[in-house]
């Protein structure tokens, strides 16, 4: 013991998500096929764009560590929800529970940063397409990629280690699904100031001017498309650019309800519904509006059939 009210945890159990023991069975089975379709959909995403040498371009290296991101993000939380459902087993060990944590921050700040990098990449594109190839050049796709990456590996990093030094109470039951920062500060004895005070600065940086540069790019998307005299062209463009910001409004919007709104705020099915929305919905929805509805992906997947028939 480290105090009264205070102890060591060797593990926590996981209240997952408010289903009635009725509907278990049905649930299990949607939440299994949802991540199944977001694994098989960025596979494909991934595998066409290394096969295809006409995918070799700045969007869809951009869209290929989307996918991958996608990927892992969802990695992260579904097979340990699917696992509880089907064993009735909640429990995580202490490092098992930071490691979901870091992971899942590290991955959901990608996701984060890659969507920004989309939307300027699309802005170059429609905006600028004749100057396009020498503006997104290999060296700034690089200096786009590295960055982000790091920024989002010291980003995990400090809320994990800044979870590490907090005391924790004997109650170990988190309310969520997954092993969410918010969550686990509920349990925590000792002071969470530091804690909340990044979370709550880190999440404006990392929530808030992505989504405002996102909306900005495709603002002024719009503005160049409605210059456009062809209908036609006005109609493409537009319903692209509504399904990438309706999917955009979708993650951000749930990330920053939770996590900018104090926590005494948020009920637990209201943030477990959110967290939902952004660590299953829109991982297994971004492969089909950025990259399956694309034309050049129909004919990428086309090619790589034909050519795996004539192999055989």
């Amino acid at each position: 013991m480290t105090g009264n009210n205070q102890t060591i945890i060797s593990q926590f159990l996981l209240l997952g998500l408010p289903i009635p023991l009725e509907y278990q069975h049905l649930f299990y089975a949607l939440f299994l096929a949802m991540y199944l379709i977001t694994i098989l959909g960025n596979l494909i995403i991934i595998i066409l764009i290394l096969l295809d040498p006409n995918l070799h371009t700045p969007m869809y290296l951009f869209l290929s560590n989307l996918s991958f991101s996608d990927l892992c993000f969802s990695s992260v939380t579904m097979p340990k929800l699917l696992q509880n459902m089907q064993s009735q087993d909640p429990s995580i060990p202490y490092a098992g529970c930071l490691t979901q944590m870091y992971f899942l921050l590290f991955f959901g700040d990608m996701e984060s940063f890659l969507l920004v990098v989309m939307a300027y990449d699309r802005y170059v594109a429609i905006c600028f397409p004749l100057h396009y190839t020498s503006i997104m050049s290999p060296k700034l796709c690089a200096c786009l990629l590295i960055p982000l990456w790091m920024l989002a590996t010291f980003n995990a990093m400090m809320h994990t280690l800044l979870m590490t030094r907090l005391s924790l109470c004997e109650n170990n039951v988190i309310l969520h699904f997954f092993c969410d920062i918010l969550a686990f500060l509920k349990l925590a004895c000792s002071d969470t100031y530091i804690n909340e005070l990044m979370i709550l600065i880190m999440s404006g940086l990392i929530g808030i001017i992505p989504f405002l540069l996102i909306v900005m790019s495709y603002a002024k998307i719009v503005f160049s498309i409605l210059k456009v005299h062809s209908t036609q062209t006005i109609h493409k463009l537009f319903s692209t650019c509504g399904s990438h910001l309706s999917v955009v409004s979708l993650f951000y919007g749930t990330v920053i309800g939770v996590y900018l709104y104090p926590p005494a705020n948020n009920s637990t099915v209201k943030e477990t519904v959110m967290a939902i929305m952004y660590t299953v919905v829109t991982p297994m929805m971004n492969p089909f509006i950025y990259s399956l509805r694309n034309r050049d992906i129909k004919e990428a997947l086309i090619r790589v059939f034909y050519n795996m028939k004539i192999s055989l």
